[in-house]
């Protein structure tokens, strides 16, 4: 069964409402097919779902084309439809989701895309990988020369013994001659293109052809205070790049941020599945608190985040209800006679306001004629049958409070801001 939901806690929802080879991964331009070339090949191969491997099968130099199709049934026509019905889940006549690679063999050797293949999923597993259960999901290479079956079957020899070194069973992978390949209906080429929210599935076993160092990942530190671990791709996921520079690589909150591979977690206590690429993880103490599988947009990070870092508290509902704090409350009071320096936004990091700008309005709230540059967003509000503009973090898109026109000293403009959403940074320590 193919599962594409966001893993969450109860708790969370009730309070939110809401190894392998190096080859993957470029982005060098695609070489031109040349029909009278003995170099231009093609190998169908299926790894369980083909949404993800048609992806990274594309990044790969040397891969002219990736297309997500059908391959290796008989007796009905394939479709998509047909192929996931539960009479033909164990059916042994059903085809196989596969993606046909037309690869440049002078740039990509046949040997280097079969290991990358074998890299990429669990072959021991017979007819499923990972919660992808029935015979549609099974490990199959089907070729088009001798040389390409020569080098799969040779390859499969040598990956089962190092999958047993390791503890590993069986690989289950067939290894035919193609028939027929279909191709799978438009709205599955480029799947992961058209459905921009979602995981890359990663069963890869971390067992390489290539001698790598022993892992020392060491997550002594994760097992004291509270921290975000990102469970990352070895090869290519674009779930993974578009959270990294979306949301992740502005990232400067105080809650250490930390990449980990799903074999990598050891000595951590996880709940939720690891083989989603990404799957975001608040731990504490090394203890699973929250977990999602996929990739989240950033007011969806912020406010997982906010609900890790605040829990339930007048913080929380100033930042994500549009709360108002009390005026002169204890955060107010600790902040308007700080020293030269900046507020942050407490979830984000970024720089929302400087001490230069703040004044003293008497009204109990901090109050400021300006943000620094390009850090807050302004919107309507009318709330309480008045009309007002509100003010976020441009960062984080939590609320921090009001602007107000020509309340400040001079005429300027009055910025009424919530304390207890910032935290003080000294202008030395920056």
């Amino acid at each position: 069964m193919r599962t594409l939901q966001v893993a969450a806690s109860i708790g969370f929802i009730m309070m939110l409402g809401v190894g392998v080879s190096a080859l993957a991964g470029t982005d060098m331009p695609k070489p031109k097919v040349d029909g009278a070339s003995n170099h231009i090949k093609t190998l169908v191969l299926g790894s369980g779902c083909f949404w993800g491997p048609e992806k990274r099968y594309e990044k790969m130099t040397g891969v002219i084309d990736a297309e997500s199709g059908y391959a290796d049934g008989k007796g009905f026509k394939p479709s998509y439809r047909e192929i996931i019905k539960s009479s033909r889940r164990f059916d042994e006549d059903n085809y196989a989701e596969v993606v046909k690679v037309t690869y440049n063999a002078n740039l990509i050797t046949t040997d280097a895309l079969l290991k990358y293949y074998f890299e990429s999923h669990d072959p021991t597993q017979k007819n499923r990988q990972g919660n992808d259960v029935g015979t549609q999901y099974r490990s199959i290479i089907l070729y088009t020369d001798d040389q390409q079956s020569d080098k799969a079957h040779t390859l499969k020899a040598q990956y089962q013994h190092l999958l047993s070194e390791q503890g590993y069973g069986d690989i289950q992978t067939k290894i035919k001659p193609l028939r027929k390949f279909y191709p799978a209906e438009e709205y599955h080429q480029n799947y992961l293109t058209k459905n921009p929210k979602g995981y890359c599935p990663d069963h890869s076993t971390g067992v390489t052809f290539e001698k790598v160092a022993k892992d020392k990942t060491d997550n002594t530190m994760l097992a004291q205070g509270k921290h975000i671990v990102i469970v990352d791709a070895r090869s290519y996921c674009p779930y993974c790049e578009k959270l990294k520079k979306e949301v992740l690589n502005d990232y400067q909150g105080d809650i250490p941020l930390h990449f980990r591979y799903a074999d990598q977690l050891k000595g951590l206590m996880i709940k939720t599945a690891t083989w989603a690429t990404p799957t975001i993880l608040f731990i504490e103490n090394g203890v699973e608190s929250l977990g999602f599988q996929g990739f989240m947009a950033r007011e969806e990070f912020y406010k997982a985040l906010g609900a890790f870092k605040l829990g339930r508290s007048e913080a929380f509902d100033i930042a994500f209800q549009k709360g108002t704090e009390r005026p002169f409350c204890k955060q107010y009071d600790i902040f308007k006679n700080t020293p030269d320096g900046v507020f942050i936004d407490k979830l984000s990091g970024k720089v929302l306001f400087d001490t230069r700008d703040r004044f003293n309005s008497g009204t109990g709230w901090l109050s400021f004629t300006h943000p620094v540059k390009d850090s807050v967003t302004y919107h309507k509000d009318l709330s309480h049958g008045m009309v007002r503009t509100e003010i976020r973090s441009k960062s984080s898109g939590i609320h921090l409070g009001h602007v107000f026109k020509n309340e400040g000293p001079k005429g300027q403009d009055r910025y009424c801001i919530n304390a207890q959403v910032l935290e003080f940074k000294a202008r030395e320590a920056l």
